[in-house]
């Protein structure tokens, strides 16, 4: 898969060892470590980065949850439901990143 930041590749290439290090640590904690299906487990980490205001991890984690599978209404779903626990505000950040990657 393509790098979505140019940042993401410019660590792999300084960093190898701890680039693998931490894929092997995501693959292990994404894939291996739990019975939630796929799709959910995107659905969360895009949450979680709505909620977190993490724009670059937003970006990245939609274009692999669309990769996987997802619909953009599963995605806007998904950042709805910021707006009760983490407010409007935050809501409207997540989805202007989302709408904006359309």
């Amino acid at each position: 898969m393509r790098d979505v930041h140019e940042a993401f590749t410019r660590f792999k290439a300084e960093f190898p060892k701890v680039y693998a290090d931490y894929e092997a640590l995501g693959k292990e904690i994404h894939e291996k470590s739990g019975p939630l299906p796929e799709k959910v487990r995107w659905l969360l980490k895009i949450a979680i980065s709505g909620a977190s205001g993490h724009k670059k991890a937003l970006e990245t984690h939609i274009y692999k949850g669309r990769e996987s599978g997802l619909t953009d209404d599963e995605i806007g779903h998904a950042l709805l439901l910021l707006i009760q626990t983490k407010g409007f505000p935050t809501f409207m950040r997540a989805y202007e990143v989302f709408r904006n990657m359309k």
